[in-house]
């Protein structure tokens, strides 16, 4: 790649170094210069611009990122289109990241150009959490670099994956000595059943019995009798030695004690074994006093793992040590969070809404209702509601007006919420107040959509949520044709007080001139996000071209 300073005549279909921001020209860095941005150029004066071109040899960046990221991923994750050289993979499942720490240092070290960053192996995610990221750090890397980095993501098997928590059946063993407490007894009961219903299984049986070993192994057979898969066992006095009571009872019940100790605190005095049964191996787990506390501790990495179906080892246990002083550590969620979603500060996939407005009532089109005129034997209508509906949005929020019957009956079947406005009558703005107050609470962002746009497709909508990034400052997401602005544009939440604030028949659009630091350009790949039908003349070309 070569990045220099250009003079307007090498510039066609290079990429532009910086942003360029004069009066009549706002060029993000990284857009594609046309002939007609290079006119614009020249007719501003100005005369060279910094900007790269790709040479034989180099790989576009979004190309790169999506090579890398499409080898990387395994079961139990996806991802986003690339935008701006940065591919983002998120976790389809609750349960807990899989990434080999070193297949990862490999990649990173091929070239400074390609980069992946993960979630520390193990770490337990929730659906649409982020665990993995691509970025290319220039406009381009090397094709020699694509292809050793996409070789490493994916083989011998993908580098990232996601191992989901399966529901597993699971008992509690508590034993007693003279004196132990009731209250300590059912605390337990509780912090423990708190533990497993967050990763999707469930306390099968739990009981007490004398702090003896005969005693818990018989409670052992009989856990295992009720089709117990893993067994808990939190003694009334921690387990000091391998011929400590629960050591001897696993060995008494026909197990055997895998490993004691680990290299984790709080947490050192877990214990793993296991016993043979007639059709599978269950688990034993002599629980650190810690467990019975909701805060993370090292029960809970081997817990996690086992739940999501991974082999843990005497070796693997060893290993934990890096990383396994959990004392004082602000990160973590005190008392344990809900598993259900992301911890606060951890970064997922923003769940975006989707506004279709079809409340107007085309007085420009004369008689007719322009959103239920066919093209090709479909009403407009659904041609805005499928790029929607086929698309990452939702939930979908579609706002009627005039001839609500007529516009519900015709979208019947979208999986949508609609909501009327009665107000319709006044403008576009009583529209969008209805549309953004029924996503509210819902939407990290809304894309809002006229329902008079028939060329706008699922690939325009989801390129859209490619760009869309709050935490990196692109909050308001338009889509471009030939560089000029169209729709539909994508709004953080942060901007709905203000769109709820406009009046008239008006819609947002002054509210990005307002917000131009929080812009963001999504060049397409054709016009389509231009071409919106107010007029008969309009209509009668989408018809000649669609059904073209």
């Amino acid at each position: 790649m070569k990045f220099a300073r250009f003079s307007l005549g090498e510039l066609e279909g290079a990429l532009l170094g910086h942003s360029i921001r004069t009066e009549g020209i706002s060029f993000k860095k990284g857009r594609i210069l046309s002939e007609h941005d290079i006119s614009d150029l020249r007719a501003a004066g100005i005369e060279k611009v910094v900007a790269a071109v790709l040479e034989p040899g180099d790989v576009s960046e979004d190309i790169a990122a999506t090579t890398v990221t499409e080898a990387a991923m395994g079961a139990g994750v996806s991802s986003r289109a690339a935008f701006t050289g940065r591919c983002n993979v998120y976790a389809d499942v609750a349960g807990i990241v899989v990434v080999d720490r070193q297949r990862v240092d490999n990649i990173n070290l091929f070239d400074e150009s390609l980069t992946i960053a993960t979630l520390d192996p193990y770490e337990t995610v929730v659906p649409r959490q982020m665990v993995a990221t691509v970025k290319v750090i220039p406009f381009s890397a090397p094709e020699r670099t694509v292809e050793a980095a996409a070789r490493e993501a994916g083989s011998p098997e993908p580098l990232i994956k996601v191992a989901p928590f399966r529901p597993k059946r699971i008992s509690l063993i508590m034993t007693r000595l003279t004196g132990t407490n009731d209250s300590v007894l059912a605390s337990t009961v509780n912090t423990v059943s708190n533990r497993i219903e967050s990763l999707g299984s469930r306390l099968v049986t739990q009981g007490t019995v004398h702090h003896e070993e005969t005693e818990v192994a018989k409670a052992i057979t009989t856990s295992i009798e009720q089709g117990c898969e893993i067994i808990l066992i939190s003694g009334a006095s921690a387990i000091v030695d391998r011929r400590d009571v629960i050591p001897l009872a696993i060995e008494i019940a026909g197990g055997k004690v895998d490993h004691f100790g680990m290299p984790v605190d709080p947490g050192n005095l877990l214990l793993l074994g296991h016993i043979e049964t007639t059709s599978d191996t269950a688990l034993v787990l002599g629980l650190p006093g810690c467990a019975r506390s909701p805060k993370l501790n090292g029960f809970d990495w081997v817990l996690e793992r086992l739940v999501a179906d991974q082999d843990v080892t005497a070796r693997d246990i060893m290993k934990m040590g890096a990383g396994g002083l959990l004392k004082e550590i602000p990160s973590r969620p005190q008392p344990r969070h809900d598993a259900s979603r992301p911890a606060s500060g951890v970064k997922s996939i923003p769940v975006v809404g989707g506004i279709l407005l079809a409340a107007g009532q085309s007085r420009r089109m004369g008689k007719i209702n322009k959103l239920l005129a066919e093209i090709d034997g479909v009403p407009m209508i659904r041609y805005v509601a499928s790029a929607l509906r086929d698309s990452g949005v939702g939930p979908l929020v579609i706002v009627t007006g005039h001839q609500a019957e007529k516009i519900c009956s015709t979208l019947k079947g979208f999986d949508a919420e609609f909501v009327h406005n009665p107000r319709y009558g006044e403008g576009l703005s009583t529209s969008l107040q209805v549309g953004v107050s029924a996503l509210a609470n819902r939407a990290d962002g809304v894309i809002i959509c006229q329902g008079d746009m028939p060329e706008v497709s699922s690939r325009h909508i989801d390129r859209l949520l490619a760009a869309f990034d709050p935490t990196e400052g692109r909050e308001i997401c338009v889509p471009t044709g030939n560089g000029k602005r169209g729709n539909p544009v994508l709004w953080a939440a942060r901007y709905f007080p203000e769109i709820l604030s406009v009046a008239g028949d008006v819609g947002a659009r002054h509210l990005i001139g307002e917000h131009a630091e929080s812009v963001c350009e999504v060049e397409m790949e054709d016009i389509g996000v231009l071409v919106d039908i107010d007029t008969p003349q309009a209509l009668r070309t989408a018809r000649s071209k669609i059904q073209k």
